[in-house]
C-alpha cells in the first residue's frame, strides 16, 4: 500500500484530463467513497441498542435526528473491545477521521503549494523510511505468525479471543501495530507531493491508503484477532517485499538493473487479495463465530482491490506489451 524511479500501482493518468481536473475528481470521488465505507462499517458491525435505551433517553417522544446521531455515536464507543479501547486512535473514530480529512487536504493543497517550487530531494529520508517499513512489516509478520501458531489458530474458522490471556493480548497488540502502520503509510503520499510525483496521486493510491486506516480502526476496535489475523499476516509479508523494492530503488539509478522483478511484485499484491477473498468467502458461509458483517466488508473491499489492481496490471504490463508488438 513511496518513491522512486518506478511507478506505484495506479500511476497511469488520462491524457484527456488535466492534472488539476484529475486531482479535483479524485478528491471528490474518494471523499464520497470513504464516507460510504465509514457508514457501512460502523452500521453493520455495531449491534443496535435496545428500544428501552432510546426510550429512557428521549422520554416518550420520538427522537430528533441529532438525538439519533448521539445514540449512534454512543453505540460506536460503547460496543468496542474493552481491551483496546484505551489504546491510541482506537476508542473513538474522531481522531482517525481527522487524520483522513487532513490527508485529503494535503492531497488537494499540496500540489498547489509545490506548483512553483522545485522538487525536494528526499533520498536519505526515503531510504531510511522504506527500510524502516521493511523492519516494521517483518516484525508484524513474525508476531502474526507466532501468535496464531502458539494459540493454535484455525485457517478455516477462528473466533476472536476477547480474554486478557497473554496470547490473546499479543494478537491484539500486533493488530494495533498493523493499524498504526497504515497511518504511517500515509507518508507515501506526502513524499510523492514533495517530490512533485503528482501522476502517482491516483484513485487507486488514495483509495487504498485512506480506506485501510478505517478498515483497521474497525478491526482493532471490534475484532482484534480471530479471522482477521490472516489479512495482517499476508499483507505484512507483501509489504516486506514491497518496501524492500522501493528502498532499493531509492538508492539510485545504479540499482535499476537489479529491480527487474517489479511486475512480480504487483502479481504478489494481487495474489494476496485473491487469498483473502477465498478465505473470507469460505468463512462467510461456514458456521463460524466470527461476525459475518466484518466478513462482508472484507469481501467487498478485497473485490474492489482486485478490480483496481487488475486494471493497473493490465495497463502497465499487458497493454504495453500489445502496443510494442503492433
Amino acid at each position: 500500500m513511496t518513491t522512486k524511479p518506478t511507478i506505484r500501482p495506479g500511476s497511469r493518468s488520462s491524457p484527456s484530463m488535466s492534472p488539476k481536473q484529475m486531482r479535483t475528481k479524485l478528491f471528490i470521488i474518494t471523499s464520497i467513497i470513504i464516507i460510504i465505507i465509514i457508514f457501512i462499517i460502523t452500521s453493520i458491525i455495531i449491534t443496535p441498542s435496545s428500544s428501552l435505551g432510546t426510550t429512557v433517553m428521549m422520554g416518550f417522544h420520538a427522537p430528533t435526528m441529532w438525538q439519533k446521531l448521539q445514540l449512534y455515536y454512543q453505540r460506536v464507543l460503547r460496543n468496542g473491545d474493552k481491551r483496546t479501547d484505551s489504546w491510541p486512535l482506537v476508542y473513538s473514530p474522531v481522531p482517525v477521521a481527522c487524520i483522513f480529512m487532513c490527508y485529503l487536504v494535503v492531497i488537494w493543497a499540496g500540489p498547489k503549494l509545490m506548483a512553483k517550487r522545485q522538487p525536494i530531494n528526499l533520498k536519505p529520508v526515503l531510504i531510511l523510511y522504506n527500510f524502516a517499513m521493511v523492519c516494521l512489516s517483518a516484525y508484524m509478520f513474525y508476531e502474526f505468525t507466532a501468535s496464531s501458531w502458539l494459540a493454535r489458530y484455525s485457517l478455516l474458522c477462528q473466533p476472536v479471543d476477547y480474554s486478557d490471556s497473554p496470547l490473546a493480548m499479543r494478537m491484539a497488540r500486533v493488530c494495533w501495530w498493523f493499524y498504526f502502520s497504515k497511518v504511517i503509510e500515509l507518508s507515501d503520499t506526502i513524499f510523492f507531493i514533495l517530490r512533485k510525483k503528482n501522476s502517482q496521486l491516483t484513485f487507486l493510491h488514495v483509495y487504498h491508503h485512506a480506506t485501510m486506516i478505517f478498515n483497521w480502526w474497525a478491526g482493532v476496535k471490534y475484532v482484534a484477532g480471530g479471522q482477521s489475523f490472516l489479512i495482517g499476516q499476508i499483507n505484512s509479508l507483501v509489504h516486506v517485499v514491497m518496501y524492500l523494492y522501493y528502498g532499493l530503488a531509492a538508492l539510485g539509478p545504479g540499482m535499476l538493473k537489479y529491480l527487474w522483478w517489479k511486475r512480480y511484485l504487483t502479481s504478489l499484491q494481487l495474489l494476496q487479495f485473491f487469498i483473502v477473498t477465498i478465505h473470507t468467502t469460505y468463512n462467510l458461509f461456514a458456521d463460524c463465530d466470527f461476525p459475518d458483517s466484518m466478513n462482508v466488508v472484507v469481501l467487498a473491499y478485497s473485490l474492489s482491490l482486485i478490480a483496481l489492481f487488475s486494471n493497473f496490471y493490465y495497463h502497465s504490463y499487458l497493454a504495453q506489451r500489445k502496443s510494442k508488438t503492433t
